[in-house]
């Protein structure tokens, strides 16, 4: 019986070790952290083995296979003595692509990866098709591939999880955009990074289909570098030529069968980066053959994910917006953009190297007030002092949105976009977003 060494378990390390159980395999899950308690009871109903707080060096280099979580970098020594020894390290979508012949539908990017795939799965879901929702969002591949198999899965997918494939296939293979994010898994190097990204498309053949945004720069530049044998198909919100076009008015997609237009004002999402996010989704359900009636409905019924640009309550007027998802300046940069009232911006956190000078234009036309919500807030001070009158810090939510209440007026927006990691003060960005929604619920 052939050996399974999982690393980490989180979501996608307990899916790995339930379908890998399934296949027959000697499983044993190993987690240098602290299991959550739900993971041991399904590890312990599977009767997988599993260890954490440690790993056990000897029982993990006797796998005959690894899948190793997308949090673990590739240059620990752990990984390193590894692929030393010739095993092979995978990750759980390249193990789970092994097991199903479904068509995959994979979204990366580096913003709007959420919202897309949700989005995907939306259209997908109205037109009756069987399809599975994962990966960095929900249940993980493997799960469902193990438990709850379906025709099709629309995957949302990081770099770091196509740093560990060899074989994944997707039918679609989606790129949003690329932007510097996580630069420091890669070496701060913003192209291995973006080809990291482009591994979503390299086992594609002629068969498969590749969408991609030909607005955007680091993706042009890497389309003529690399030779990539699926069907390519562009979408943009700059060249009126593309099948897949959107302005300020229209959107539209153009197509000898499938072919139809519709007002900006009709989608279901707002802002331009989510214009660009629903074309995408649309250029593949027109690869799909979903009817047009199906995508145009689901384009305008569908409801931005929580914690990304979500309308949370109005009160005395001032309307509050929840984005803490936008965990970078370019998800901010995206946030600010699509604001049409005067803002009150509550910003801050752990900061990833950030360099907020992308933001000044939309600062100084649409920012009022700043609310510094972080541990340590001084490069966003030292960024925006002079540009923004007032500028105020606080160390909780409570103290966040009772600040900007005090700031607002009537016809004024309270956005929590805070362009940087949670961990400072709150265990996720779900936990930030959730805490600014009750904080706002008791005003």
């Amino acid at each position: 019986m052939k050996k399974l060494v999982i690393l980490g378990g989180g979501e996608s390390g307990v899916g790995a070790a339930i379908l890998g159980k399934k296949e027959g395999y000697q499983v044993f899950l190993s987690d240098r952290g602290v299991l959550k308690d739900n993971y041991k009871r399904i590890l312990d109903e599977h009767q997988i083995e599993y260890e954490f707080a440690h790993h056990t060096e000897a029982k993990i280099m006797s796998a005959d296979l690894v899948v190793k979580s997308p949090g673990i970098p590739e240059n620990v020594p752990l990984i390193m003595a590894l692929k030393a020894k010739q095993i092979e390290v995978i990750s759980e979508i390249e193990f789970a692509s092994r097991f199903t012949e479904s068509k995959i539908i994979a979204i990366t990017g580096s913003n709007g990866k959420t919202t897309t795939t949700s989005l995907m799965y939306h259209i997908m879901k109205e037109a009756g098709l069987d399809v599975g929702l994962c990966g960095n969002i929900g249940k993980s591949f493997a799960q469902l591939v193990a438990e709850d198999p379906h025709e099709y899965y629309v995957i949302e997918i990081s770099s770091f999880q196509l740093d560990d494939i060899r074989f994944f296939k997707p039918y679609i293979a989606i790129i949003l955009n690329i932007t510097p994010d996580h630069l420091d898994r890669y070496e701060n190097n913003f192209d291995k990074y973006a080809h990291s990204k482009f591994r979503i498309t390299e086992n594609q053949t002629d068969k498969e289909y590749f969408v991609y945004n030909v607005d955007d720069e680091k993706i042009n530049e890497l389309i003529k570098e690399l030779k990539i044998k699926a069907n390519k198909t562009s979408f943009s919100m700059k060249d009126k030529k593309q099948k897949a076009y959107a302005n300020e008015k229209i959107f539209e997609i153009k197509d000898n069968d499938n072919s139809f237009l519709m007002p900006i004002a009709d989608l279901g999402l707002i802002g331009k980066h989510n214009v660009s996010n629903s074309l995408a989704a649309a250029t593949a359900a027109n690869i799909l053959k979903i009817r047009k009636d199906v995508i145009k409905r689901s384009l305008s019924d569908f409801k931005s994910v929580e914690h990304r640009l979500e309308n949370v309550l109005k009160i005395g007027g001032i309307e509050f917006i929840n984005d803490s998802k936008a965990t970078n300046v370019n998800a901010t940069y995206f946030a600010l953009e699509s604001m049409k009232n005067p803002v009150i911006w509550i910003v801050g956190g752990t900061d990833k190297g950030n360099d907020y000078s992308e933001l000044m234009p939309f600062v100084k036309k649409k920012v009022k007030a700043i609310v510094c919500l972080g541990v340590d807030n001084h490069k966003i001070i030292e960024a925006f002092s002079g540009v923004v009158e007032k500028i105020t810090e606080t160390k909780t939510m409570k103290d966040a949105v009772r600040a900007a209440y005090m700031y607002g007026e009537k016809g004024d927006t309270v956005l929590l976009s805070p362009a940087c990691a949670s961990f400072d003060l709150f265990t996720s960005y779900q936990d930030r977003g959730n805490q600014f929604k009750k904080e706002v619920k008791e005003l």
